[in-house]
């Protein structure tokens, strides 16, 4: 009877994504079947230490991202955890063979968050790797299915993938992160004399990794290749958004895309990937 509490985990997971993630959860709907489940239970598990870090004030955050770090090592050695995102999360990474040491570099990206820091370009590229790269990584090995050679032929452009949709983000929440939350992940940049100049060497910067990561995106499998391409084409709009939208106004509000534009995205990728553009 445990396949029950297994199918409830996965649940969980996939209502996590739902709740909290408009276009990743559309991203999601378009790959393949056999591997949604298994990327409903990678983002559900980084979403849970994104919350304690982001949005647990007045609570013990050192505390509680300790014990979800304890309580994932008892998940990957134990093969079974009570929390259901963490079982599902657990089953996936030993489904798929993902490395545990991507997980101990997310979490320590995670407690990065935890503390005032001044981003140098070292740690910069420190925080993203954990971030975003490794969970990109994460993806990949679902992607691929195991295959150990396909994964180290896509990987850089799968670490460069997440590099990109993590600095948009950085743009797109630079109020919140500066003014609620006090932080700063661009390296050398002070967000009280942030301009138009710094905003567009951050843009080129991320629109080179973005041209970069659409080669590593048309190599991937048939079961992947289209819901990765969605959430590329969703980010792609996002930071067109953001640099048609003046550097004041990004230190001043968040940068959105509509769902309807969202819907609108979803179909227009479809007919790009029958038409065989991609």
């Amino acid at each position: 009877m445990k396949k029950l509490f297994d199918e409830l985990s996965y649940k969980v997971s996939k209502q996590t994504t739902k709740q909290y993630s408009t276009s990743f959860s559309l991203g999601i709907l378009a790959l393949s079947p056999k591997i949604r489940n298994a990327i409903y239970a990678i983002y559900g598990y980084v979403r849970l230490a994104d919350e304690i870090v982001d949005s647990f004030h007045g609570y013990d955050k050192q505390k509680l991202l300790s014990r979800f770090r304890d309580e994932t090592n008892y998940a990957l050695e134990e093969k079974i955890s009570l929390n259901p995102i963490l079982h599902s999360f657990q089953e996936t990474i030993h489904q798929y063979q993902i490395d545990f040491q991507l997980i101990d570099q997310f979490l320590r990206s995670m407690e990065m968050d935890l503390h005032k820091i001044d981003y140098n370009s070292e740690l910069y590229k420190e925080y993203i790797l954990g971030s975003a790269e490794v969970v990109g990584l994460m993806c990949l090995q679902v992607f691929v299915e195991g295959d150990k050679q396909e994964y180290e032929k896509l990987k850089p452009y799968a670490m460069i993938l997440g590099s990109a949709f993590q600095k948009v983000n950085f743009l797109r929440d630079m109020k919140d992160d500066y003014f609620v939350l006090g932080r700063t992940y661009f390296p050398n940049v002070n967000i009280e004399d942030f301009n138009s100049e710094v905003k567009t060497d951050i843009e080129k910067e991320i629109h080179d990794e973005f041209q970069k990561a659409l080669e590593g995106i048309k190599m991937l499998p048939a079961s992947s290749k289209f819901g990765v391409y969605l959430a590329y084409r969703y980010y792609v709009s996002l930071f067109r958004k953001i640099k048609r939208t003046s550097a004041v106004k990004i230190i001043n509000q968040r940068i959105r895309i509509s769902n309807s534009r969202k819907i609108s995205l979803m179909m227009g990728c479809y007919v790009e990937y029958k038409m065989s553009l991609i």
